[in-house]
């Protein structure tokens, strides 16, 4: 397909086309609600990869598919479905976890839970009668229907979120590296996971609002792993992470905008790309 059929409207002049990119309000809305994601997630997700929970963050990210299908089919508000099945998918981990002695249960537990979580969504898609277009767009992300009061409900969510997570930086930190020298030292490793799994699944109902359900997990673990090749440090791998989950927001936002394609696989494209150029450089 030629270029010009895929990147409709782009002039190709960086200044003209940054200022038609914030001309409009539906716009500018996703680019204030895509900064707010990417910023707990690039957090969130950099914790999650340390922690060695990619796992649980991808079952979590089908388990909000189930939050979304489930409201679609009761007709109550999406982001309802979002929040409450990820609450309830972060206790069931939390439920399952075990020490590292015992990953492989773990997993397994993990596993489980997810194959629950991918059967009910498609259960409830199966019962929707009404349009799927709409629910479509909140599996697989848009950023057409952001409003002003969602970006303001993330933002009241993403910053009790993000600080939550600064003042449990130190323990959670130690707990992560080595969880048995840190219960030992007197942490409380097992409510320390809990409420990491439960800041977990508000971030991924955050994130999926954006990038749609079914590819949250993109933006939450790319940028982090991405991160963790550039630097063992743990700040400035916080940093290089949210940099990255920005630019990776920022440019899946443009490039969907200007081009046929959906948010969700610019989004899902640029973050591996950035991966790839990051695991090659290091």
């Amino acid at each position: 397909m030629p270029t010009s059929a895929v990147f409709t409207g782009l002039d190709w002049h960086p200044v003209h086309d940054a200022r038609e990119l914030v001309a409009y309000p539906f716009m500018q809305h996703a680019l204030a609600a895509g900064t707010i994601v990417a910023v707990t997630a690039g957090v969130v997700g950099w914790f999650m990869v340390l922690r060695r929970q990619s796992f649980a963050g991808h079952t979590l990210s089908l388990t909000a598919f189930t939050g979304a299908s489930a409201a679609g089919l009761a007709g109550v508000p999406v982001i309802a479905g979002y929040y409450l099945a990820c609450g309830a998918g972060a206790v069931a981990l939390a439920a399952a976890s075990g020490s590292r002695r015992s990953l492989s249960r773990e997993s397994a537990a993990t596993g489980s839970v997810q194959a629950l979580a991918l059967a009910l969504g498609f259960l409830f898609i199966s019962l929707y009668h009404g349009l799927l277009s709409d629910l479509d767009s909140l599996l697989f992300g848009t950023f057409l229907g952001v409003t002003r009061d969602q970006v303001l409900v993330l933002l009241l969510v993403a910053a009790p979120t993000l600080a939550l997570v600064a003042v449990a930086a130190r323990p959670l930190l130690y707990a992560s590296v080595d969880p048995d020298v840190a219960g030992a030292a007197g942490i409380r490793v097992r409510l320390l996971g809990l409420g990491f799994l439960l800041v977990l699944g508000i971030s991924v109902a955050e994130t999926a609002q954006i990038t749609g359900a079914l590819l949250v997990f993109a933006l939450l673990v790319t940028p982090a792993a991405a991160a963790h090749r550039i630097t063992a440090r743990p700040v400035a791998g916080v940093a290089v992470s949210v940099a990255l989950a920005l630019a990776v927001t920022w440019t899946g936002l443009a490039l969907a905008y200007f081009s046929v394609y959906p948010v969700g696989f610019w989004i899902t494209s640029v973050a591996f790309a950035v991966y790839v150029v990051a695991r090659a450089a290091t």
